[in-house]
């Protein structure tokens, strides 16, 4: 599965010891990340990931752009939510493209364990499953 990581600023080391904790699981995924959390993630943790621009330079619209391809799987955004945030429009039509396309999404450690821990044991499979289209009879 493809799974986006991005963390603003002062929850970027909480993000850090939350992929280390569960670094067996995120290994076996694509990673994607925003500018500085990716380079953190590859650098501190060694894990490989594919680095988009930094959030308020484009990278929350470019995951949102991921998300509206069906390129992507799951977000995991450890958001401050205690900070004002300048591109905090792109930050909310993230989170509105998740739901529009079905796409779970973790803003915190406690949504993100039971997403990853789902994942893990298979509970998100169902991305894997493509719809297919229905007629209706009008």
């Amino acid at each position: 599965m493809k799974i986006a990581l991005i963390a603003h600023d002062k929850r970027k080391r909480n993000l850090l010891n939350f992929v280390t904790a569960y670094k067996p699981i995120f290994k076996e995924h694509t990673l994607i990340a925003t500018g500085t959390t990716g380079k953190m993630i590859n650098t501190e943790i060694g894990l490989e990931v594919k680095r988009l621009q930094s959030g308020p330079l484009g990278g929350d619209q470019q995951i949102g752009a991921k998300i509206a391809e069906d390129d992507l799987d799951l977000v995991i955004f450890f958001r401050d939510p205690l900070t004002a945030q300048p591109h905090e429009p792109d930050v909310t039509a993230l989170l509105r493209l998740c739901d529009v396309f079905k796409i779970p999404v973790a803003t915190n450690e406690a949504s993100a364990e039971i997403i990853v821990r789902g994942l893990e044991n298979g509970w998100l499979d169902w991305r894997t499953v493509k719809e297919s289209a229905v007629l209706y009879d009008e």
